[in-house]
């Protein structure tokens, strides 16, 4: 997406505003880097510039993103009819394929043929 002519202009200006900030920018880092060598630098300084986050924080939060990478699936769903435990289909599964599926599983045929019956 995003292809549209708004977009590749909004995209362009972003790009001129970030050239024209960045000497101002590398300016503000440099004054707090050697702020920091004479050892004069505080955290409010350096709160103008960026964001400061304590390691723990940091630590703990990637131990909680570590555990939240693995998904917690409460029902079960068997992979061949798509079913869970309580007879549901997935939200993202068509009216269509679930129709498919359900005469798969019930072995119903379509209409019988015409023709005469022994």
């Amino acid at each position: 997406m995003a292809k549209s002519l708004r977009s590749k202009w909004k995209r362009k200006m972003k790009a001129e505003k970030r050239k024209k900030n960045a000497p101002k920018e590398l300016a503000r880092l440099k004054a707090a880097l050697a702020l920091g060598e004479k050892g004069e630098i505080t955290m409010k300084d350096v709160a103008e510039i960026a964001t400061v986050v304590p390691a723990e924080k940091l630590m703990e939060a990637q131990k909680e993103d570590s555990d939240a990478g693995k998904m917690d699936i409460d029902c079960k769903r068997n992979k061949n009819t798509m079913l869970d435990d309580q007879g549901r289909y997935p939200v993202w599964m068509s009216h269509r394929q679930i129709k498919k599926l359900k005469a798969k599983r019930t072995g119903k045929k379509g209409k019988p043929k015409k023709g005469m019956a022994w």
